[in-house]
């Protein structure tokens, strides 16, 4: 790895013992590549960008990346959040229902199996109160 793609600083101090690194020249084997940028891209005008006739924006304008519909956004995020909590209930009820399961109390896991059903109800009906969001 003693050889790098970039050219050596010539300020930066000589590695001990290092061989020099080899002389960067630009150019390419093949002629076409080193022909000057003009010739290689045509279409690339002095001009182009600032004074392109073609460019009718310059990009977006102001106000670009605000939120457009804050109503919908609280909404999405109110259900989010609803969603994430119902979630973290149904690991923990997991982790419940598996330990009394484990314990040999079955009762107790399949009520606590009822509840991670009830809690996937709970998200299913969160997801379909507004189907236009989707």
């Amino acid at each position: 790895m003693s050889e790098t793609p970039f050219p050596r600083d010539p300020g930066a101090p000589e590695a001990p013992g290092a061989p020099p690194p080899p002389a960067y020249t630009p150019g390419s084997a093949q002629p076409r590549l080193n022909r000057p940028v003009h010739e290689r891209y045509p279409q690339i005008r002095p001009t182009s960008g600032y004074g392109d006739p073609r460019i009718r924006h310059t990009g977006p304008g102001p106000g670009a990346g605000t939120e457009q519909e804050p109503e919908r956004s609280s909404k999405l995020s109110a259900r989010l959040a609803l969603a994430l909590t119902v979630v973290i209930g149904q690991l923990w009820g997991l982790t419940i229902v598996v330990d009394e399961w484990m314990t040999g109390d079955t009762g107790t896991a399949w009520w606590g199996a009822g509840f991670l059903v009830l809690s996937f109800l709970v998200v299913l009906g969160i997801w379909l109160i507004d189907p236009k969001d989707r």
